[in-house]
């Protein structure tokens, strides 16, 4: 099982979630305008071993033992959804997608229904973003991540994927080759050199999951981050709406922008500051452009606003590796979902329904 280890990124999704917590209307101790929560009392509570980041909860519960209860399972499903879509290790009990990159070539393999769910929606990401979202480029994305695990562990030793290989690798991508059976229950690779890699959309389809599951139980007042993935239940206890910040990433304790988040809203980001390498003065983030099959540069955050976290997450990635006019174009056919680019230059743009959300 990998471990999970401190990192610039994660400093950084910390100190942001700070300084989100510090934003006007997250006080604690004001008066209850929501009689069904009067005498709440703000609870808080952080993990460190799904996804390989930190993830906090903070929310509002009758009591302590309410509190536990709730988290006790709400850790227990980010746990299932860590060990579904871990690409890296077996587990047992369940076939998750390091076991159908093992098998899924040779047949239709059955699938668990969460992993099935989450290729549907991958799908319909990949369509939306033109192919920038894509769950099918599991071989390209391996070459970069042993890229930047060897620099990790030894700068010195700090490579670039050879050009030939990610030409290769880019050759088994077609998604249309990931074949999925929802009746069945079944995933099948029709190209045997296919290779999931579900990082563009995986983790904010579980903060999603995780949190329906959670609001069906009975939680009415959180807000989960996991890695700085938001996604807001319910309001405060004195009726305010929970606020997210959107992390500078040119460095510096500020935040470009503070947000209401409406009930049932996730905020999600994309950036070039949390995972990377340096090799000669550049730096070699984790968002690989599928056209160049390299590093995306277009800009150095995507910030992604809307109801569904899964959603959120696919298109910060999408978007993230599309030029500002696309992107733009995109944003403004959807329904629901607002973003804010953060490009190179220093300059940051955001959608047309983006500022009704900005604190006042």
């Amino acid at each position: 099982m990998k471990r999970f280890r401190f990192s610039r990124g994660i400093r950084g999704l910390c100190a942001a979630l700070a300084l989100c917590l510090a934003l006007p209307g997250c006080a604690v101790g004001q008066t209850s305008a929501d009689p069904a929560m009067k005498g709440w009392k703000q609870y808080s509570i952080a993990w460190f071993d799904v996804f390989d980041t930190v993830t906090q909860v903070q929310g509002y519960a009758e009591s302590q033992e309410a509190w536990n209860e709730q988290m006790v399972q709400l850790h227990q499903d980010l746990t299932r959804y860590h060990q579904l879509f871990d690409i890296y290790n077996h587990y047992d009990g369940m076939t998750n997608l390091y076991d159908l990159n093992q098998t899924a070539a040779h047949g239709p393999a059955a699938a668990e229904p969460e992993i099935l769910d989450l290729l549907a929606q991958a799908k319909e990401v990949y369509a939306l973003t033109n192919g920038r979202t894509n769950v099918a480029m599991g071989r390209l994305l391996a070459l970069w991540h042993d890229a930047r695990t060897a620099a990790e562990a030894d700068p010195s030793a700090a490579y670039l994927p050879d050009k030939a290989a990610l030409e290769e690798a880019a050759a088994h991508r077609n998604i249309d080759d990931l074949i999925l059976d929802e009746e069945a229950g079944t995933v099948y690779y029709a190209d045997p050199e296919l290779q999931l890699d579900v990082g563009s959309i995986g983790k904010g389809y579980a903060v999603e999951q995780v949190a329906r599951a959670a609001e069906a139980r009975g939680l009415t007042s959180a807000l989960i981050s996991v890695g700085g993935n938001l996604r807001a239940i319910g309001h405060k206890p004195n009726g305010r709406a929970w606020t997210g910040g959107v992390e500078n990433p040119w460095g510096g304790q500020d935040i470009l922008a503070a947000l209401e988040l409406p009930e049932g809203a996730s905020l999600v980001t994309s950036g070039d500051y949390q995972r990377y390498f340096e090799l000669d003065g550049v730096r070699y983030h984790h968002l690989i452009d599928p056209e160049t099959r390299y590093p995306a540069a277009y800009f150095d955050s995507v910030t992604v606003l809307c109801s569904d976290s899964g959603l959120a997450d696919g298109l910060s990635t999408g978007l993230f590796c599309m030029s500002l006019a696309d992107g733009q174009s995109l944003v403004e056919r959807l329904d629901g979902v607002e973003a804010l680019w953060a490009s190179p230059d220093g300059s940051v743009v955001t959608s047309s329904g983006w500022s009704a959300h900005t604190m006042k």
